[in-house]
């Protein structure tokens, strides 16, 4: 089978391997799509080499079909079409205890700690598995795990409907953010500095900030006769984000860190003091994050013609991660594997 391998910093290359029949409790999925994401980038430009182990078949993102079943999975069938919520937990972490297995203390994050989708043939533990419903294309169940990411953020801001609500960062992370929270009910404003993506969230219909060019915060004072936003999301992982994201919340509003920041930043704290301002950390997601996702994709709540951009073969990644580097393309899908 053909699978996709990081090997070195910017380094991607084809490799075949034989494929294995799912364990037990396991099993094995012939992976239609798989999207390409910030963290996959990240794992690209070198910085996981720390976490990673080399050659690494990664990719987190997918959708597919059934194609064996192993021992002790018998909820599962050929044929069936899935997605994978990639977290492996250990069930006995104080995190777990607490019921917060998403966030398990020694958590695997399948792709990134252990061989992830972009293979042709991929066995799973069955307990990651989530259904897809037939009328849901696998190109676009593709998007589930992004969706549910975005579903979880926006879940932990517990914005109401009709809330101001600023994203920065117009990505494909933020602009599903801005989805959803649209979904919800909120007036949603994104601030980008890069052109591009700006036109690409002007085009699905949001508000957009340059910040180089106009003042955020006095842009988001008048939107919101004085107030500050009721809830801002980081997305962009920009210290300069960091340091105004006080600024643009309102007394007791909320500031939802979604982005990676690998180094410490600078926050104003005399502001979140002085306005009662609550910041929370959102990482990954639940199963009900993953199951609203697909109810919203089938609702057709996410634009999805818009942020996916290409559909590549696995031969082209390498190509694909210049287009994701360079702002060229929003959400690119890699064809793995021929499955109907």
């Amino acid at each position: 089978m053909r699978t996709l391998q990081y090997i070195a910093q910017r380094t991607v290359v084809m490799a075949d391997a034989e494929p294995s029949p799912p364990g037990a409790g396991e099993v094995q999925i012939g992976v239609a799509f798989a999207g390409l994401c910030g963290t996959d980038l990240h794992i690209f430009h070198g910085h996981m080499d720390a976490r990673v182990s080399r050659p690494l078949i990664f990719g987190h993102e997918m959708s597919g079909v059934i194609t064996a079943v192993g021992p002790d999975a018998t909820e599962w069938s050929v044929g069936e079409r899935v997605t994978v919520m990639p977290l492996s937990w250990d069930n006995v972490c104080p995190a777990c205890r607490a019921g917060n297995e998403h966030i398990c203390q020694n958590l695997d994050f399948i792709g990134i700690d252990s061989p992830g989708a972009l293979q042709e043939e991929w066995n799973v533990p069955a307990s990651t598995l989530v259904r897809l419903p037939s009328s849901l294309p696998l190109e676009v169940a593709a998007l589930v795990e992004p969706v549910a990411v975005a579903v979880h953020d926006v879940r932990r801001s517990e914005l109401a409907d009709s809330d101001r609500v600023v994203v920065i960062g117009g990505g494909p992370i933020g602009a599903l953010i801005a989805s959803v929270a649209r979904h919800a009910g909120a007036d949603v404003v994104v601030i980008e500095v890069d052109e591009r993506r700006r036109s690409q969230i002007s085009d699905l219909g949001f508000a957009t900030i340059d910040p180089r060019a106009t003042d955020q915060t006095a842009w988001v004072e008048e939107w919101t006769d004085g107030a500050g936003a009721d809830v801002v999301f980081e997305v962009s992982g920009a210290a300069a984000a960091v340091a105004g994201a006080t600024g643009l919340a309102k007394v007791r509003g909320t500031i939802v860190i979604v982005a990676i920041h690998p180094q410490p930043r600078e926050l104003d704290l005399q502001r979140v003091f002085w306005r009662e301002l609550r910041i929370l950390g959102a990482r990954v997601y639940r199963r009900e994050d993953f199951e609203r996702a697909v109810e919203l994709l089938v609702e057709g709540a996410i634009p999805t013609d818009a942020i996916i951009t290409r559909i590549v073969d696995l031969s082209e990644a390498q190509e694909a991660f210049s287009d994701l580097e360079n702002g060229r393309a929003m959400k690119v899908l890699v064809k793995v594997g021929d499955v109907s």
